[in-house]
Order: structure tokens, then sequence, then C-alpha cells
């Protein structure tokens, strides 16, 4: 798991909390905020799945280099 993979974690974790948060107060300006985070921290979490994909590629061509 990479930094932007956690930061995208808890961004979404801290999102639902304070659209429940909303909820629970009748607050749809919290609610909307809430739900912002959670779409924020899922794209940093699918940034952070990207860089991994492509780490593992890039470490995939250089063991197949070295074989050469």
């Amino acid at each position: 798991m990479n930094k932007d993979q956690a930061k995208g974690a808890i961004k979404n974790i801290a999102g639902k909390v304070q659209q429940s948060a909303g909820k629970l107060v009748g607050s749809t300006a919290q609610q909307a905020k809430g739900l912002k985070k959670q779409v924020t921290g899922a794209a940093q979490e699918n940034l952070g799945d990207a860089k991994e994909l492509v780490k593992g590629a890039r470490d995939a061509v250089k063991r197949a280099v070295r074989k050469l």
C-alpha cells in the first residue's frame, strides 16, 4: 500500500463519518461535504492503485531485461 492508497482510504472513511454526522443532525451541507470527501478519497485510492500497477509493470520489465 502506497501513500496515495492510505491517504485516500482515510479521506474516504472521514467522508463517511462526516456524511453520517450530517444525516444525524439533519445538515445537508455536511452530508454533501462528506460525500465530496468520499469521492476525493476514492479518486486518490485509484491513483495509488494505478501507481502500484505501473510499479509492478516496471519491475517486470526490469526482470525480463536482466534475463537477456
